[in-house]
């Protein structure tokens, strides 16, 4: 597979993954982890640099947790009109709506279907057009549905002009072009958002800084014991609220996520070649063995063993 950073300008590539790592890994501009929903993955990311990155992804159930680099905006939205929301940022709405990030800023969402999801990221961070201003987390808004169809109609045209030859001597030009008609289509997005109550939640940056204290505690942990009396006394949380959290921004309870969290740790190691089944399983926190090997079964269609023995025959 070629690499994603050997795209040159105005080259239109498309990548395809069966692999969850190798995924993760293509990821550009965004520091990225997630936890599949679905024990075999198929995605398609199609990969354009106009002077800006325009993302078009097909991705796969998933459980998403990610943060933009520095000195960039990105913009997303998806490109299927399925009516299963996508749980962003701790709150579902299937209305039309817009995403906006800049550098740093984080987001989370849980993907419960296959979905069409792009993305635009600007460089350098976009300052004077008068877009809504962001810190440490990304904001959504709902936008009128001409608004949103307009945005996906420019992106979808820049695709299908890529798609053919550009001559070297075109490629600053027709660059700097697509990119200004990126730009206009993003103003007139903002300029059609809809005043909605529901958004207050999701861009509520106290709820999801906690949520982020919460999911860094954890990813820390993740090997060792976790009881809730120790993670909420060491977050100067009670209890009851941190259940909540998780369950607003995982859509499920914190039991239920650490133990599917764990069990795509336990695949992963289990792939680059381990020791036993056991050591791993005891390692991530599994000691009712039977119990871990029937879920996992159930997670992935294989038992331990047979994962196991692919990763040592790779």
């Amino acid at each position: 597979m070629n690499s994603i950073d050997d795209v040159p300008g105005v080259a239109l590539k498309t990548f395809r993954f069966s692999d969850a790592d190798e995924f993760r890994n293509a990821i550009r501009g965004l520091n990225f982890e997630f936890t599949p929903l679905v024990p075999k993955i198929s995605a398609e990311q199609t990969i354009l640099l106009p002077g800006c990155d325009v993302n078009l992804t097909r991705a796969f159930p998933r459980v998403v947790d990610a943060q933009l680099v520095a000195n960039c905006t990105a913009i997303g939205f998806t490109m299927d009109d399925l009516n299963v929301p996508i749980r962003f940022n701790g709150s579902r709405c299937a209305r039309p709506v817009v995403v906006i990030g800049s550098g740093g800023a984080a987001y989370t969402t849980i993907e419960e279907v296959q979905r069409q999801i792009a993305s635009v990221v600007f460089r350098p961070e976009v300052r004077d057009r008068g877009w809504p201003q962001t810190l440490s987390s990304f904001k959504i808004f709902e936008i009128s549905g001409a608004g949103l169809h307009r945005l996906r109609s420019v992106v979808r045209e820049v695709l299908a002009e890529a798609s053919g030859a550009v001559e070297a001597p075109e490629l600053l030009s027709k660059g700097a072009a697509m990119k200004e008609s990126l730009l206009g289509a993003v103003d007139e997005v903002f300029e059609s958002v809809v005043s909605a109550r529901w958004t207050l939640r999701p861009n509520d940056a106290r709820n999801f800084r906690m949520f982020q204290d919460i999911r860094a505690l954890l990813s820390d942990d993740l090997s060792q014991p976790i009881y809730s009396d120790e993670i909420a006394r060491r977050l100067g949380l009670s209890v009851r609220t941190m259940h909540d959290v998780v369950r607003r921004y995982r859509g499920m309870s914190l039991h239920r996520y650490l133990r599917l969290r764990r069990l795509w740790l336990v695949r992963r190691r289990l792939l680059a070649g381990a020791d036993s089944v056991k050591a791993v399983a005891l390692a991530f926190g599994f000691w009712h063995l039977s119990d871990f090997s029937r879920s996992y079964r159930d997670q992935f269609g294989e038992t331990p063993s047979q994962t196991l023995a692919r990763g040592r025959g790779r």
